[in-house]
């Protein structure tokens, strides 16, 4: 996954010659951060210059989850706690 300043997150198919399989709208910024969660990966979340952390749902469609606030500046870096919590 990769973000950008066009403000969209896209999926690349690494088992298809990095193909592009999927692209994500949400963001009303550049997104400079994505991070798949640990383990089966079941969760992606991105993070914005729209001040925003997007959490996507990767076993459906990575539909929109949740739009998770409270930063008064851009989220320039995301990262999943290794364990279950």
């Amino acid at each position: 996954a990769s973000g950008s300043g066009d403000n969209k997150i896209i999926l690349w198919n690494a088992k298809n010659h990095f193909q592009q399989m999927q692209t994500l709208q949400g963001h009303s910024n550049w997104v400079g951060s994505v991070a798949f969660s640990p383990g089966d990966g079941a969760v992606l979340a991105s993070g914005s210059a729209d001040k925003t952390i997007i959490i996507w749902d990767a076993k459906n469609h990575f539909q929109k989850m949740q739009t998770l606030q409270g930063h008064t500046d851009y989220v320039i870096s995301i990262a999943f706690s290794p364990g279950d919590g």
